[in-house]
């Protein structure tokens, strides 16, 4: 199955005039192209509809009212697009390659200007943390996550990616694009360095996508700007 937001209403304004549908996916006239993502991975599709029939039972909720449930959701998939979790066991990690990794004769975590970036990930983590746990409190007590879930998604997308970032950057020449062989038993060819390595620089170009998917960053602060100050 797959959720489409549909207008449904021609004569209303563009956030309005919008309808929720749950779409079969064997439905006649759905194509899927799997997209090739910079990480060589295909995670993504483009789906093209064409002449395709919807049941009226797979309306979700009223007409025209989708946009207002899908700002619902939106909310939520924001928060967790933020990746507290991903980025605490990220960091995590990042600090281990730092210490094991040499630079100039000595770990990598002495260096002072790669120290002083993961300090200030240090920071920014435990401050989204934070904010975080308000927000989880605040839908604990019926709430529903806000603009804060805006400020977390910013928050959180560029602290996963210059997590991946410092990463690439810790393994050096190793994080370069590996060889498959290399990873398989008894390959006898030039030193890859640790496995760990072989995933850095995937997971550095496949993370560029968090800070558009849910709603581009750019996006969050204009919902910001109009929730908080009103602009």
């Amino acid at each position: 199955m797959i959720f489409c937001l549909v207008r449904t209403d021609a004569t209303a304004k563009k956030q309005e005039g919008i309808s929720f549908l749950l779409i079969d996916m064997k439905s006649p006239g759905i194509e899927v192209r799997p997209i090739t993502l910079i990480d060589g991975e295909q995670e993504v599709n483009e789906v093209f509809f064409t002449d395709v029939e919807v049941p009226v039972a797979n309306l979700v909720g009223e007409e025209n009212m989708g946009w207002t449930y899908a700002k619902y959701l939106l909310t939520y998939e924001r928060t967790n697009i933020a990746g507290v979790g991903f980025s605490i066991a990220s960091f995590e990690r990042l600090k281990e390659v730092a210490q094991m990794q040499k630079k100039g004769g000595r770990s990598l975590a002495d260096d002072p200007l790669f120290a002083a970036r993961m300090a200030r990930v240090e920071i920014d983590l435990a401050n989204m943390q934070t904010t975080n746990l308000r927000v989880l409190a605040a839908v604990a007590g019926g709430g529903a996550p806000g603009a804060e879930s805006s400020m977390l998604k910013i928050k959180g997308t560029e602290i996963r990616q210059e997590i991946t970032s410092l990463t690439r950057r810790a393994y050096g020449s190793y994080a370069a694009p590996y060889i498959p062989e290399a990873l398989e038993a008894g390959w006898n060819g030039e030193d890859v360095g640790p496995e760990d390595a072989a995933m850095a620089a995937p997971s550095y170009f496949n993370n560029r996508k968090l800070s558009i998917f849910g709603g581009s960053n750019e996006i969050q602060k204009n919902i910001i700007s109009k929730a908080i100050l009103g602009l």
